[in-house]
């Protein structure tokens, strides 16, 4: 009779680093072990954080020896850099991954290139977690005062993700050089006494003051600042998810400044839209007006207003945003590339932009100067509900059947709130005079896109400008 044995196991080699963020001490062991020729399935990675238990592995001094002779090992720049990033992660098989990726990059040198490799797209996903997270800790630090022998002293707690807490330590005394301050983690902490960095042991909550009277004005300051007109409760949880919350003391008045949002919005609107005398009895009494409008900023910075143009007796008005830089110089409403190709869509959907009404939401051009350039600036919601007085003049004395409202700053100056573009479009909605709205994008948004992503946008923007083309058709029979 034979008897079978179970086959001895591989020899497997346990690595200890100094510390989770040890690249040098991880690029250094696996220099070694691929000169070595050691399998990334025969290592167990450790750090102080992240404890493995490996029956089989042997201890880091009975590592194996590398032949003199043998070449080291080669890593490509992106690599190096990725590979930095992941080091940060709080993954535990992030070394293996690392050490995998660096033995394949020996046979392809141009691994890294291969967005659609298994490995390089853990490595670049994991890199993308570290740098969210080190973007939260620095947009979400907040710092208490503490009373320390007659001299101040700030104390903040955060609790990273991932081993971030090195990796922002110099963007911390850059931002904070004249403080004395304490940052404590639950994985280390960092202090700054205004002259030398020093790290400490993990902290716990408790260690950290609860609260101190500069929260008072700073929850006064953060709800003066609130825009419940900009409100989008998803995008704000998307960048200030409700786990920082607790360490905010801003974040207490959030969920009653969205509720009261709405309200809020609804008085702007109301505000904005406020009587401002007689109401001009015809378009170059508006067009009079606006030169001489200085309701709001943009009013006031010195450019020329674009009054609106086109037959008085037009079905259709067209309402883009604000007159651009082109626009500014002529005079004119949609002059520039944004309305050559509004124009070019117009006339093949049909509709003859000669007989259309063309004004924006906003009368004067905002900008920001950039060198000799003047670069765009969207409109407040303030300014978008003053400016909203004239748009209504207009529209008393055009009276379109149709009004066309390209992107959300148009759509709110007709509706009075803000709406999503993408959600409203390609439908007719009732305006307060009976006439339809319909929404698209912007053509300017077009300009901005790329490729397929341009292609297919302009697809559903022709679609739309189809749609609005028949309606006119219908209501002139």
């Amino acid at each position: 009779m034979k008897h079978s044995l179970n086959p001895v196991p591989a020899q497997v080699f346990r690595i200890s680093l100094a510390a989770p963020d040890d690249f040098e001490g991880w690029r250094d062991a696996a220099r070694h072990m691929i000169r070595a020729s050691i399998a990334a399935d025969r290592i167990v990675w450790e750090s102080p954080s992240d404890q493995t238990v490996d029956l089989f592995a042997q201890g880091e001094r009975n590592l194996p020896s590398a032949p003199a002779d043998t070449l080291q090992p080669r890593a490509s720049r992106d690599f190096l850099q990725l590979a930095q990033s992941v080091m940060l992660h709080s993954d535990i098989e992030r070394f293996s991954l690392m050490y995998r990726t660096l033995c394949r990059l020996q046979s392809r040198p141009r691994l890294m290139e291969d967005k659609a490799d298994p490995d390089v797209r853990r490595m670049e996903d994991l890199a993308r977690q570290v740098r969210r997270d080190i973007h939260k800790m620095r947009a979400f630090v907040r710092f208490r005062a503490v009373d320390e022998s007659g001299s101040e002293h700030y104390v903040a707690w955060f609790e990273p993700e991932h081993h971030i807490l090195r990796a922002n330590a110099g963007f911390f005394v850059r931002r904070f050089t004249t403080m004395r301050w304490s940052i404590l983690t639950p994985r280390g902490t960092l202090h700054w006494d205004g002259d030398r960095l020093q790290e400490g042991p993990p902290a716990t909550r408790a260690d950290a003051p609860s609260g101190d009277p500069v929260e008072a004005l700073w929850r006064s300051y953060y709800a003066s600042i609130f825009n419940p007109a900009r409100l989008k409760v998803g995008a704000m949880l998307k960048e200030m998810p409700r786990k920082y919350w607790k360490n905010l003391p801003e974040a207490a008045l959030i969920p009653e400044l969205i509720a009261g949002a709405q309200a809020r919005e609804a008085q702007m609107v109301k505000a904005g839209g406020q009587d401002f005398g007689d109401r001009p009895q015809s378009l170059n009494a508006i067009g009079e007006g606006i030169l001489a409008c200085r309701r709001c900023d943009i009013g006031c910075n010195g450019t020329r207003a674009v009054m609106g143009e086109g037959p008085q007796s037009a079905a259709l008005m067209i309402v883009g945003e604000q007159p651009g830089d082109v626009e500014e110089e002529q005079g004119r409403p949609f002059v520039g590339p944004a309305g050559q190709l509004l124009r070019a869509h117009l006339e093949s959907a049909g509709i003859a932009d000669r007989r259309a009404y063309v004004t924006n939401a906003v009368k004067h051009f905002k900008f920001t100067p950039q060198g000799k350039r003047r670069l765009h600036q969207n409109p407040s919601a303030r300014e978008i509900d003053v400016c909203r007085w004239w748009l209504d003049g207009e529209r008393a004395l055009v009276r379109p059947r149709i009004v066309l409202a390209l992107g959300a700053s148009a759509a709110r100056s007709l509706l009075g709130k803000t709406v999503s573009v993408q959600k409203a479009r390609g439908v007719p909605h009732v305006l307060d005079d009976g006439s339809e709205l319909w929404i698209t994008t912007h053509p300017s948004y077009l300009l901005r896109l790329q490729d397929q992503g341009r292609a297919e946008e302009e697809t559903k923007f022709a679609s739309g400008l189809r749609k609005v083309s028949v309606r006119l058709s219908e209501m002139s029979q």
